[in-house]
């Protein structure tokens, strides 16, 4: 019994001392490459809590969120892709009004607390951000029914930093399908895209927006994949093989996002994690796993989803706790080169060959037809002109 107790005692000795020797190895390549984290709707947060009046709260006091000041340095988080998203509601109203307040917001954050937040655009911003010490704050659209079925709207959003939309929310816009066809509870519209979705890729490829693909169907995912001649992105998306839930990706498309260059970012929020109200930090390195295993590291990001959803898993509460699930990855056998992939080096790879693409196409012109005036006609919508 005596020799007993000692091993155990030698063993949990050896045990918390690797996850101490993983925890400060995650902390150490944190510190040598940035952690990109594509999605947070942090934006959003402000707009329901305190009506977009930042003088209302500060962020390096705030405990109402998963995200704030002292735990983005505590999570090493060196670029956000901060979400300007507003309801489905708001389709056929003020969805433009709405986004560009939202864009706005991430504008005034990167203002208000400039020590910390800088405000990013390019794949350069973002490395100097990281050598500065300060967050890199990019913005992302978080659905196509923000701009309003607008080539003009969309490239605007683009002059104003956006550098992703995500091409549906939880809902059809006239020219793209969302998630939801996919499960029965919506009826898709488009085929997937419709003639003014396929150019709106183009047009996106052209101005050097990330096309994002969380949220779609999956019809739409393999026609984007044919049609865009740049990488593509999943900003929070998960493996449907470990949860099946229809805003996953399904293994085909995994391995076509690899062929593709592109990037999965994995979703933490629990019903896509386990498909299930609970989960764990566990949980969620299975999907990093899987899709390591099925279409390879080079595909894979971290997509935490915070401040976006009710539900997250034990073990991740906040963005405090990004170096944990790396750690938990390097316990996995994931080697240095593999995880400093997953923490920033795919997304700065596929960011800056959409760069390449866009410059590739400098000479090309913008594309001018509107959408067709049937496929938006709305009480809300004046006539758009001859």
């Amino acid at each position: 019994m005596y020799w007993r107790l000692i091993l155990l005692n030698v063993l949990s000795g050896f045990i918390n001392c690797s996850a101490d020797i993983n925890r400060e190895k995650a902390e150490r390549l944190m510190a040598e490459t940035p952690l990109i984290d594509g999605h947070n709707d942090l934006p959003w947060q402000m707009r329901q809590l305190f009506n977009n009046e930042l003088e209302k709260m500060d962020l390096n006091t705030l405990e109402k969120t998963h995200t704030n000041i002292p735990k983005i340095k505590a999570g090493h988080l060196s670029a956000q892709f901060w979400a300007a998203y507003v309801p489905c509601e708001s389709q056929y109203k003020d969805a433009v009004r709405q986004t560009v307040e939202q864009i706005d917001v991430v504008h005034r954050l990167c203002r208000l607390y400039p020590d910390d937040l800088i405000f990013a655009t390019s794949t350069d911003d973002i490395l100097t951000a990281f050598q500065q010490n300060k967050t890199a704050s990019l913005i992302g659209v978080e659905g196509g029914h923000s701009i309003d079925s607008s080539l003009g709207t969309l490239r605007m959003f683009y002059n104003l930093g956006v550098r992703y939309l995500t091409l549906t929310h939880s809902c059809n816009t006239p020219w793209a399908d969302n998630w939801l066809v996919d499960t029965g509870k919506d009826t898709a519209i488009n085929n997937g895209l419709s003639d003014f979705g396929k150019e709106l890729i183009k047009e996106m490829n052209r101005i050097g927006m990330l096309i994002d693909l969380a949220h779609v169907s999956e019809k739409v995912m393999n026609l984007v994949l044919e049609l865009s001649n740049a990488p593509v992105i999943f900003s929070h998306s998960s493996a449907y093989e470990v949860c099946n839930s229809k805003r996953n990706v399904p293994d085909d498309v995994l391995k076509r996002v690899a062929q593709k260059k592109g990037i999965v970012m994995v979703n933490f929020y629990n019903d896509y994690v386990t498909c299930q109200k609970t989960a764990n930090l566990s949980n969620v390195a299975d999907h990093f796993d899987h899709i390591k295993k099925v279409a390879g590291h080079e595909i894979i990001g971290f997509g935490g989803d915070y401040d976006g959803v009710t539900r997250v898993p034990k073990g991740l509460e906040d963005v405090s706790k990004y170096p944990d699930l790396v750690a938990e990855l390097l316990r996995r056998g994931w080697t240095d080169i593999e995880v400093k992939a997953a923490l920033g080096n795919n997304l700065l790879r596929v960011f800056k060959e959409v760069e390449k693409v866009r410059d590739s196409m400098s000479s090309v012109k913008p594309y001018e037809v509107p959408i067709p005036y049937a496929d938006v006609v709305n009480p809300c919508r004046t006539m758009q002109g001859a």
